[in-house]
């Protein structure tokens, strides 16, 4: 294996997002890779293993899809605004362009705050990373002058895709996006946040109060990646259960493993101060730091390699 200057990026990105929370009094957390209950979600696949003691006790354990819930537990006891830069895994999906099945998250929250003041801090993070308002992936020029261009789900699709969202089908949606509204998206050198998604496509959201049918997340894309996913977070552990339970339905529906709901993140969860929150791929913003096409060109050792798929 050739180490690369893209390889060497990592570090720079890593540093840069470290400086921008400190500098703005974020505190920054550890929390478990290794949990006994994963998150739920009908979409995901965790890593199965177990945890055995010396006497020879068993537990099920799980390596984490995200640190949501043990941040959550974090707010919860009142630390404010916090981050973290963690390694994750998700099993059952491709080894591709944009996917490895260990990656490395950051996950910030703001307190006191709601998802539309989480778009200011990426949008300035991700300036800070790349050094200024020009962005050039792949040949390509991207325009990052502030404010990004902002444009809710249902627009999104009548401008771009031509449909009404009531017009297609809940498992239909990515596909649509990717296959219709994205390419346009791209075309238009611009960053774009995508906001006020469909409430059955945010399970861990808060509803928009003027609209149910909507929630407050939001995803940002650039060049064609999507680099992150925000919240303003649910607090209300009843509707909270409700969310899980549909989930767990999803999941049964599809002939999947159903996991446990964490019964310890719904008893605390009335305790959290209203804030928001996002998670966001650190590979893929190195990928754009380092003008790398794939994001293997990225890692040391990716699972292509690793693992030979």
């Amino acid at each position: 294996m050739k180490i690369t200057e893209k390889n060497l990026a990592r570090e720079r990105v890593i540093d840069a997002i470290r400086e921008f929370f400190k500098a703005r009094g974020f505190l920054e957390v550890q929390t478990p890779i290794l949990v006994p209950i994963p998150s739920c979600e009908a979409n995901l696949e965790p890593f199965k293993t177990q945890l055995i003691t010396a006497g020879g006790i068993k537990n099920d354990a799980y390596l984490i899809m995200s640190p949501e819930y043990s941040l959550k537990k974090l707010l919860a006891r009142g630390l404010g605004n916090i981050f973290e830069i963690t390694r994750v895994f998700r099993n059952r999906e491709e080894v591709s362009r944009l996917h490895n099945p260990e990656f490395t998250m950051l996950e910030w929250y703001r307190v006191e705050s709601d998802y539309k003041e989480i778009m200011k801090d990426f949008e300035e993070l991700f300036i800070k990373i790349i050094g200024g308002e020009k962005l050039v992936y792949q040949g390509e020029e991207y325009d990052l002058k502030l404010p990004w261009p902002r444009i809710s789900f249902t627009e999104a699709f009548a401008k771009y895709g031509g449909r009404k969202i009531e017009e297609i089908k809940d498992e239909d949606f990515y596909q649509v996006f990717f296959n219709e509204v994205e390419p346009k998206l791209r075309a238009s050198h611009r960053p774009a946040i995508i906001y006020d998604y469909p409430a059955a496509q945010a399970a861990l959201a808060r509803k928009c109060p003027e609209d149910p049918r909507f929630a407050e997340r939001w995803e940002v894309f650039i060049a064609g990646i999507e680099l992150g996913n925000c919240f303003s977070e649910l607090t209300d552990p009843v509707e909270q259960r409700k969310r899980f339970e549909i989930e767990i339905a999803l999941r049964q529906a599809q002939g999947k493993t159903v996991y446990p709901m964490d019964e310890e993140l719904l008893a605390v969860l009335d305790k959290m101060p209203e804030c928001a929150g996002i998670a966001v791929g650190v590979d893929r913003l190195v990928m754009l730091a380092a003008d790398a096409e794939n994001i293997s060109e990225t890692l040391f050792f990716p699972a292509g390699e690793l693992f030979g798929n």
